[in-house]
């Protein structure tokens, strides 16, 4: 399963974990078509890649400043963090082949 990334853990959960492992970060809401499609996409990627990265999710409705800081304007937005910064930004519904494949870069 996914992590729930929000405001109070955000900085120690993604920016600082990122200096062991990738970390992918899905920001949706709940209200969003595509992104009810991307999240059980996201669950099962973090099953597939546990001992190589984090996976977790982020309610823009709950942590929209997080969003507005790292510019994301429309969901699904999937950010990958390596070393405290972004490496990687997929706009829109991206099936799990893809995330995987993009992910590796950075393990």
């Amino acid at each position: 399963m996914s992590v729930e990334f929000n405001g109070e853990n955000f900085q120690k959960e993604v920016l600082e974990a990122s200096k062991e492992k990738p970390v992918l970060v899905d920001f949706f809401a709940q209200w969003c078509g595509p992104c009810k499609i991307q999240g059980p996409i996201v669950n099962e990627l973090a099953e597939d890649v546990k001992d190589k990265a984090i996976v977790g999710k982020l309610d823009i409705e709950k942590a929209n400043d997080i969003a507005g800081e790292y510019g994301v304007m429309s969901i699904p937005t999937i950010l990958i963090f390596k070393d405290g910064k972004v490496k990687e930004t997929m706009v829109g519904l991206r099936e799990k082949g893809t995330l995987i494949e993009t992910l590796k870069e950075y393990y």
